[in-house]
């Protein structure tokens, strides 16, 4: 059976690593058991090249253990109508000449929707892992491409009950909607001990719960010299109580310069904000950065995610809620575009003594949902 998996920007790569594990350990049963080998698994991996620099990239690459790409599509940067097109004119000559039996797409990302048009349309089937998350607000680009990559795929895997539902409300059978888990969660646990290793902390010169984490790339948050600069503006009065770390993505940093904004400030007295920014992390240094941190502050879909598992705080600079089982069973607070109420919910995390030290527990993330996909595709195929 022959599988080509879709990657694009650095979320995926989160998924995609636990899916190639799966992958390895079925076909290692199948062969150390002498099973059926025609259920065999032929894994190709695609990277399409959205994300193309290196932090965003091939570090994850590295960090993740992910092998490097069997195919590159290197389309790049454009609008999103560029990047959908671009993805979907290379990756159709993927498929016409690899003639898969499957394509697997993870997440939410141009590559996503694209990988998906372009398979349907040459009647190949789709499963769409991280199905069913819905924030009901089509002015983000990546609801776009959920709701329709969802309506075209043959198999929906999804990472909670709410997913499923949402899935139902639009008429979608339930006979292809499969609830398995978090992947992103899978890569969370495995890589955990890893990056406890990392000496981050050291390098950046930061104690263990003693800052907040930022990260923003979100096109409503960073796109509007006055939406960023009232963003940034607040977290300099979060920074007057407890440093911010901001690794910067891209595309925030080219808008920082484009309006001629700098964030980055040390503290001269206890009275004045400190903001470090510093270039993207790879997964590892990021994680043990996440994991050590007091609370973050974020845009990520991710991160709400890996937050909640985690156990750490996290305020959500979006106006509607991506993982809505975060804000009901995590740790994640949506503040939107109210300034005000970020202020008054770190500065309540910031008083409190408590930091926390355990591990979320959400049904089914626990770190084999990767292996519940692949034994749903087998199954699928064995009937």
């Amino acid at each position: 059976m022959k599988l080509i998996l879709v990657c694009g920007a650095r979320p995926n790569f989160m998924k995609i690593a636990p899916l190639l594990r799966a992958i390895e350990k079925h076909n290692n049963l199948n062969l150390n058991l002498n099973l059926n080998l025609n259920l065999n698994l032929n894994p190709i991996l695609v990277h399409t090249g959205q994300h193309y620099d290196y932090e965003m990239s091939q570090v994850f690459f590295q960090d993740l253990e992910l092998p490097k790409p069997d195919i590159y599509l290197g389309v790049g940067s454009g609008t999103h109508a560029e990047q959908t097109a671009k993805v979907m004119i290379e990756f159709e000559k993927v498929l016409l000449k690899e003639k898969p039996d499957l394509v697997i797409v993870v997440g939410d990302i141009n590559s996503t929707l694209a990988a998906a048009l372009a398979a349907v349309k040459l009647h190949i089937p789709v499963a769409h892992v991280e199905a069913g998350i819905r924030s009901y607000d089509k002015s983000m680009p990546e609801e776009i491409n959920r709701l329709l990559t969802d309506h075209i795929s043959d198999y929906l895997f999804t990472t909670s009950k709410h997913d499923d539902e949402n899935l139902r409300k639009e008429g979608i059978s339930t006979e292809i909607i499969f609830c398995v888990g978090n992947v992103m969660v899978d890569s969370l646990l495995y890589n955990k001990p890893l990056a406890q290793k990392s000496d981050i902390l050291q390098r950046l010169e930061l104690k263990e719960h003693d800052y907040a984490l930022l990260t923003l790339h979100r096109p409503s948050n960073v796109d509007s010299k006055n939406e960023l600069k009232k963003i940034l503006e607040t977290i300099h009065e979060v920074a007057k109580r407890i440093k911010v770390v901001f690794p910067a993505h891209p595309r925030t940093q080219k808008r920082l310069r484009e309006f001629n904004l700098n964030p980055q400030t040390k503290a001269k007295s206890e009275s004045e904000s400190s903001i470090l920014i510093i270039p993207p992390l790879g997964y590892l240094d990021f994680l043990n950065l996440m994991m050590n941190s007091r609370f973050v502050i974020t845009d990520s879909g991710g991160i709400q995610a890996e937050t909640t598992v985690l156990n750490i705080p996290c305020l959500t600079l979006l106006d509607s809620p991506i993982w809505t089982i975060t804000h009901k069973e995590g740790t994640n607070i949506l503040v939107g575009s109210d300034t005000q109420k970020l202020i008054e919910k770190a500065t309540k995390i910031i008083d409190s003594e408590s930091t926390s030290e355990s591990e979320s527990k959400i049904e089914l993330w626990d770190g084999k949902a990767a292996e519940r996909i692949i034994k749903v595709l087998i199954r699928q195929v064995r009937t």
